[in-house]
């Protein structure tokens, strides 16, 4: 049988205190979530003036990137390319920028999903999170 590794509590809060610190140093205002492989949420967070339409939208991108194993900005490219059709891709709805996946040793093992600054600022909050686990 196959082994892979997985999030443990302890690195979800490794991730949000990180991804809260990266947050709060550029004074964005944000709702952090982290999802396992399955897009299962794990942990919701939302700073001190986030918009509140943000804790919904960020587990969405998080849950998106962990089921497709990738940053959710690759959907937002398809769809902008023209490719609209994409939108009807059944159980995705976090299709923007600010999604992306936690990987270790080839395997996704969850996401890390942000809202609530530009979408590029987003994933830069969740990529900082993700970073706190090497």
């Amino acid at each position: 049988m196959k082994q892979k590794p997985y999030l443990s509590l302890e690195d979800v809060k490794r991730m949000a205190a990180a991804a809260e610190a990266e947050a709060l140093a550029h004074q964005w205002a944000v709702t952090i979530a982290i999802v396992d492989d399955g897009g299962h949420l794990l942990w919701l967070q939302r700073l001190d003036g986030a918009p509140a339409v943000s804790a919904q939208i960020a587990p969405a991108k998080a849950h998106t990137a962990a089921l497709g194993r990738r940053e959710s900005k690759i959907y937002e490219d398809i769809i902008n390319q023209g490719r609209v059709s994409f939108l009807s891709a059944p159980g995705l709805s976090g299709l923007l920028e600010g999604g992306v996946p936690v990987l270790v040793d080839g395997h996704c093992i969850g996401a890390v999903g942000v809202s609530g600054v530009k979408s590029s600022e987003d994933a830069q909050i969740a990529r900082a999170g993700i970073a706190a686990l090497a």
